[in-house]
């Protein structure tokens, strides 16, 4: 079973609004083949959040590379190399140094 689609969910939110609950939406729409578990998750996020489609904030994995400290650290490096002629490090040099990953510099 692949992921259940926005306009599906839409469908299972006006449905539970009803007061149809997951067994009850299941049985309407019986060619979609949806998972009770499924549907019982989504019932329970509309009743917790009030809709089956938006995310709470914060929710995903959070930011770690383009931190202000982060760009901060590599501007000074590659401004510290400006001033001093012949002493440029490449983009690994200055991952290394900072200890993260060479695309994130």
């Amino acid at each position: 079973m692949g992921r259940i689609l926005y306009e599906d969910k839409m469908r299972i939110q006006t449905l539970h609004e009803q007061g149809l609950g997951a067994k009850a939406i299941r049985s309407r729409y019986p060619g979609k083949q949806w998972s009770l578990n499924t549907l019982k998750t989504i019932c329970r996020h509309i009743t917790k959040t009030g809709s089956a489609v938006t995310r709470q904030s914060g929710s995903g994995r959070p930011k770690s590379a383009r931190t202000a400290q982060n760009i901060a650290a590599v501007g000074d490096m590659i401004c510290s190399q400006e001033d001093h002629p012949g002493t440029s490090k490449s983009s690994r040099q200055i991952a290394k140094t900072l200890g993260m990953s060479d695309r994130s510099v």
